[in-house]
């Protein structure tokens, strides 16, 4: 992947995770990967329609799942699509917290571990800053 293609993802992501929506300013330490939201041994491409910005975090928890059990029904759904869906369509923050609005916003929610206890921490220090909108 050429860095033109990394800029790319970048700027469309407006320097934000686009899962748990972190931005990069707020982890200077741990620089934002861009990765593949269909994992590249499930076929998927290099092309920009198919790649996401993600902090470390969701990035490593994400890796090449493509679906998870779905916390309330137990079905087995796929995992948010930065690319097809509207964040707002399947999460909600209440503070510091993020909810699952559908079974793909739960599922990811919950694989992604949205609300453990260092996310939320983080999320109400960047609060307490006015740092988080």
């Amino acid at each position: 992947m050429d860095q033109a293609t990394r800029l790319e993802v970048r700027k469309r992501a407006g320097n934000r995770c686009e899962y748990c929506r972190l931005r990069q300013e707020d982890e200077k330490e741990n620089p934002f990967h861009v990765e593949h939201i269909i994992a590249q041994q499930h076929g998927g491409l290099d092309a920009v329609g198919n790649l996401a910005l993600a902090c470390s975090w969701c990035n490593a928890i994400k890796g090449p799942n493509l679906a998870s059990l779905d916390p309330d029904s137990g079905l087995l759904t796929r995992l948010y699509h930065p690319r097809k869906d509207s964040w707002v369509e399947h999460f909600r923050r209440d503070g510091a917290f993020i909810f699952g609005l559908t079974d793909v916003g739960r599922t990811t929610a919950w694989l992604l571990r949205f609300n453990d206890t260092d996310n939320i921490n983080q999320r109400l220090i960047l609060d307490e800053l006015g740092e988080l909108d």
